[in-house]
């Protein structure tokens, strides 16, 4: 992959609102801020981490859904960020169609990663949508690393057998090099006992697998998306924030021991 070796990261979870975009743009910020080279790649079609750095949700073909139907290059609708070395693939509704039309195409698994395949950064992290398609296949195809945010709720728990069994068909299959580079325990409130149990619950599940970092509930953390700023650069000082660098560190840590 160009001329370093490019880690593609995918976030990923099968349900919705558990913190996967605001993870996604927090971490290809705080990683970007450290010198490296990211690409964020949005193929949610709500869009959310594409407007969550308040850039405008792309047309049709200048977007995530033209690259992953091969139908345009990636370096054609990649667009800087007002991060330095942080750039974005922004996403568009269409990508609701896609499912759909990549039924019937060949090698309809391999689409995203033949597509990316020539990209020269560091980082690619990749905010995908919830549940189980082609989509997701496709960014499962195309990562080496993938990161679980996991909300503290009751049901917390509730579908990871189910992703996890998607993940080792994925290896099985078509990316026999895809591991897991932790969960990450996401909307910790510190004023609910249950946040501790289900916290706890998870560790004694996954152990070392879990990240240190607990990403807590933070008002600043929403403030921030609805500006089109990652917390990070809104309020550098808040827990949220500072929760995310401190993710980034310890994800940084973990790739140098893989």
């Amino acid at each position: 992959m160009g001329e370093r070796k490019t880690s593609v990261v995918a976030i990923i979870n099968q349900k919705g609102g558990v913190g996967k975009t605001t993870t996604a743009v927090n971490l290809a910020t705080a990683i970007a801020a450290v010198g490296k080279k990211v690409l964020l790649l949005d193929i949610d079609p709500q869009g959310n981490a594409t407007t969550g750095f308040g850039m405008p949700k792309g047309r049709k073909l200048h977007s995530s859904y033209g690259v992953l139907l091969g139908l345009v290059d990636p370096l054609e609708v990649m667009m800087e960020s007002y991060v330095h070395q942080l750039f974005m693939i922004p996403s568009t509704i269409d990508l609701s169609a896609a499912e759909v039309e990549l039924f019937s195409q060949k090698d309809r698994e391999s689409k995203l990663k033949k597509a990316i395949a020539h990209l020269d950064f560091d980082y690619i992290f990749i905010d995908c949508p919830p549940g189980f398609g082609f989509i997701n296949i496709n960014a499962l195809n195309a990562s080496s690393r993938i990161i679980i945010p996991l909300q503290c709720e009751f049901y917390a728990l509730e579908g990871l057998a189910q992703l996890f069994s998607t993940i080792q068909s994925v290896r099985n299959t078509i990316n026999r090099s895809l591991i897991v580079s932790g969960i990450l325990l996401t909307m910790f409130d510190r004023r609910n006992s249950l946040s501790y149990v289900v916290a706890e619950d998870v560790r004694n599940h996954f152990n070392e697998l879990v990240f240190d970092t607990v990403i807590p509930r933070n008002v600043r953390i929403s403030e921030a998306s609805s500006h089109g700023k990652p917390v990070v650069l809104y309020d550098v000082r808040s827990s949220g924030a500072v929760s995310y660098i401190e993710l980034a560190r310890e994800f940084l840590a973990r790739e140098q021991n893989t």
